[in-house]
């Protein structure tokens, strides 16, 4: 009995509990709380979001390079809409009234409760106009945002651009990004996203049963302010980089100048380079395909992208090694017949230099002295240890940040190719030596670079010895933080004592009258450098210089490379010439300024051949070709006897060729 009394009391105590929670509970959600009142009201409450400007990017000397400007977007809600004057709205937007019917449609397909864009980045004037109207389009509404303007029109690759998000956006952004949301896809603007994209803000607008706007929800209690982007500060200096590109107007190639001490990227040219401009408001899509079928490539960021075999730059860091590990001194003398021997191989040098020394190769730009540098450091060992000789020398090489990636802060960097030991054991098996990667010792054969790494290595040589990551945002926000990764000094393993012998080479390189670039002295400043001239399997050979100036306490590190353009000293010289004067004296004088507007003008573009021209061909070459499906599926099957329609080089523009129809013939008459 006692049990069931119990029972009973536990029981009602129970309920009692309860309904003191339900009470509370529901005390809290009327009295104390407005946030489920809010939900309950959602049917007659809107989230209206307010997107940040994003970030401004500035150039070193604080001029805005990346700004942005007001658009608008119009959007609907399409089970809103009512009948409407469909002429009045179209006149407004100036677009056709079947674009109306168009966008209507689109809009209804992706929802018809939620607000759709109809119409994306209005023009001022269609704003205004539509804005003395609105109130006779129940449904719809104005959007107001921001999107970039470039004033100087220049360094497209740079900068990137900005684009609505994708699907696969928002899902992998965890809930950050919503439809309609903006984001960088490329360049700057990708990779600083997070910093420059700001925080979206949200209105809670009431709607009363007309569908009017009655104003924000319990006075703004609700509402979350947009929060601009942070701004950043580059290391672009605009002025060199707008000269740059005026002097790589109408060639192919890269510029890339570096300030030593901070690893600060001071210009960073891609040619042919396109207007960022492009790429903004509602013809961007257009333009973007303009872009990619584009047969010189301007969508192609050359400095980090382009692979060039450094040449004849590269001897000044053969020399530092070779130092380094005592098998020369700055005056152990070659003789120079004007080519050597590496077993039955013959290397050509473009001079007779007799017996040389160390000064005069790297300023005569010698092959055979190098060479014979190569020689002895692969040797050094003995005969029987070049594979492993070889390997230690290409890990020494790899410190000057060839074969890596250098981590710039921008998207897509890639690494080039530096062979190591394990690679020509595979090709050669054992048999192999210094004789046959003696192209190495000139910067040719089985090495390429991005001129980013061939510019690094410029700056490692005028710091005596390290460098500092190249990056192009030298600070962030209005704290100024920089990335830690961007202020450590990574040295290469050479001492100081070294680089003073091999710089002098290359300051007589520019200075002394036997120096292959003496037409690119700068009056007033010592200039350092080292001429190139890269073989090129596609045409004429590249034109390469780098440099440094001045020669104590060095302020610029350059890097110049011109496609199809020959002798280093020739295109790529005077360029960087040009850019270091720039730079440092804030101006071009003289005679100087007459060759800049030369430069300018030149045409070393790539000739291509009109893919709508017909061949002119016999009968029995058109039963040849027809024979195979495509001239490119003829090529796959011939290799390089039959020539090709399109080049696919990486450093070379899609260039259309005739085919050779006499190889052709010859080599189908075989099979």
């Amino acid at each position: 009995m006692d049990q069931l009394f119990n029972r009973k009391y536990t029981v009602q105590g129970l309920f009692i509990v309860v309904a003191l929670i339900l009470l509370g509970k529901l005390f809290y959600i009327q009295i104390v709380s407005d946030k489920y009142f809010l939900s309950a009201e959602s049917n007659v409450l809107r989230k209206i979001y307010k997107y940040p400007a994003r970030g401004a990017i500035l150039d070193r000397n604080m001029k805005v390079i990346v700004q942005n400007e007001p658009v608008y977007d119009l959007m609907v809600i399409p089970n809103e809409v009512k009948p409407f004057d469909t002429l009045a709205l179209a006149k407004a937007l100036d677009i056709t009234p079947e674009d109306v019917r168009k966008n209507l449609r689109k809009a209804r397909g992706k929802s018809t409760y939620q607000s759709t864009p109809f119409l994306k980045q209005i023009s001022v004037q269609s704003y205004a106009r539509l804005q003395e109207i609105m109130y006779r389009f129940p449904g719809f509404r104005t959007q107001d945002r921001t999107v970039r303007h470039y004033p100087d029109s220049v360094a497209g690759q740079l900068f990137g651009y900005v684009r609505e998000v994708s699907d696969d956006d928002i899902e992998k952004s965890e809930g950050y990004y919503k439809p309609g949301d903006y984001k960088g896809k490329s360049g700057l603007e990708r990779s600083y996203e997070e910093v420059l994209r700001g925080e979206r803000g949200v209105i809670n607008t009431v709607y009363d049963a007309r569908n009017t706007p009655q104003g924000s929800y319990a006075d703004g209690k609700y509402d979350i302010n947009a929060v601009s982007g942070e701004r950043l500060i580059s290391g672009i200096d605009i002025q060199i980089q707008k000269l740059g590109e005026e002097l790589m107007m109408n060639k192919v190639g890269a510029i890339v100048a570096i300030e030593p001490s901070s690893g600060e990227i001071l210009a960073m040219v891609s040619s042919p380079g396109y207007d960022p401009n492009l790429l903004v408001g509602r013809d961007q899509g257009n333009n973007y395909m303009d872009l990619i079928g584009n047969p010189y490539r301007p969508s192609l960021v050359r400095p980090i992208q382009g692979y060039y075999p450094p040449g004849s730059s590269f001897k000044p860091i053969d020399a530092l090694i070779g130092l380094q590990e005592g098998v020369i001194d700055p005056n152990t003398p070659f003789f120079c017949p004007g080519y050597y021997m590496a077993g039955n191989h013959k290397v050509k040098c473009e001079h007779v230099d007799g017996s040389i020394g160390m000064r005069m190769g790297i300023a005569r730009s010698c092959n055979t002295y190098f060479c014979n540098v190569f020689q002895r450091l692969i040797t050094k060992n003995g005969m029987k240890n070049q594979r492993q000789t070889y390997q230690e020398w290409r890990d020494k090489i790899a410190k000057f940040g060839f074969g890596t990636k250098l981590e710039v802060d921008l998207p897509f960097e890639r690494k080039g190719y530096f062979y190591n030991a394990d690679h020509y054991d595979k090709i050669y098996g054992k048999r192999w030596g210094y004789t046959t990667v003696i192209s190495q010792a000139i910067g040719q054969g089985e090495i390429t670079a991005t001129p980013l790494q061939i510019a690094n290595a410029m700056a490692i040589i005028a710091n005596r010895g390290y460098y500092i990551k190249p990056h192009l945002i030298k600070a962030m926000g209005d704290k100024n933080l920089i990335k830690k990764g961007y202020v450590a000094k990574n040295f290469v393993g050479i001492d100081a004592k070294h680089f003073e012998p091999v710089i002098d080479g290359m300051q007589d390189c520019v200075n002394a009258s036997w120096g292959t670039a003496t037409l690119s002295r700068i009056p007033d400043i010592i200039l350092c450098g080292k001429t190139g001239t890269v073989q090129n399997p596609h045409g004429k050979n590249h034109s390469v210089f780098i440099g440094f100036a001045p020669r104590d306490n060095p302020k610029i590190a350059i890097a110049v490379i011109v496609e199809n353009a020959g002798y280093g000293s020739t295109y790529a010289a005077p360029i960087a010439s040009y850019m270091v004067e720039k730079y440092i004296k804030r101006n071009i004088s003289g005679a100087r300024a007459s060759q800049v507007e030369w430069m300018k003008s030149q045409n070393l573009l790539p000739a291509l051949i009109d893919k709508t021209k017909k061949l002119k061909l016999t009968k029995a070459d058109s039963l040849i070709i027809k024979k195979t499906d495509s001239l490119k599926r003829l090529k796959d099957s011939l290799k390089t006897k039959a020539a090709t329609l399109k080049s696919t080089s990486l450093t070379k523009p899609n260039v259309l060729k005739a085919p050779d129809l006499s190889a052709v013939k010859t080599e189908i008459q075989k099979q």
